[in-house]
């Protein structure tokens, strides 16, 4: 199960913070991503993806992030249901260098291990801080 939390917080700019709980999986992730697509048609610029209550993250959840980065960026999304192609277009992400509008809070340390084994500590900038984390926005 996946409690999805979206407050705003305002800096320097606005930041929509999404809090994510419970398990980011195959059956959940596209919740994550419709949650994420309907706050940015609503207006939001900056996500915090505060992960500090996710216990778990599958292939598929790391697709959701992916997937939500690249609509951040205006890219055109891979469809979620050719999940190696998916995760292939991550090596693209990662080229281009950190999210500039998509950073990533308070991972727990099993979490923390497998964004950087799969090489998204390359992509997202990941912070400890909730106030360092808003700050960084601008």
């Amino acid at each position: 199960m996946l409690q999805i939390n979206i407050s705003q917080e305002t800096g320097d700019v606005p930041v929509t913070v999404i809090g994510v709980a419970g398990q980011l999986d195959g059956q959940t992730y596209q919740e994550l991503i419709r949650s994420a697509q309907e706050a940015h048609r609503s207006g939001a610029k900056n996500f915090l993806l505060d992960l500090s209550e996710l216990t778990y993250i599958s292939s598929a959840g790391l697709v959701a992030l992916h997937t939500i980065a690249l609509f951040m960026r205006g890219e055109e999304i891979p469809d979620p249901e050719h999940g190696w192609a998916a995760l292939k277009s991550v090596d693209r992400s990662r080229a281009s260098g950190l999210q500039k509008h998509v950073k990533l809070l308070n991972p727990a340390p099993q979490v923390a291990n497998v964004l950087d084994m799969v090489g998204y500590t390359a992509i997202f900038e990941i912070f400890n801080d909730r106030k360092k984390a808003l700050e960084s926005y601008r």
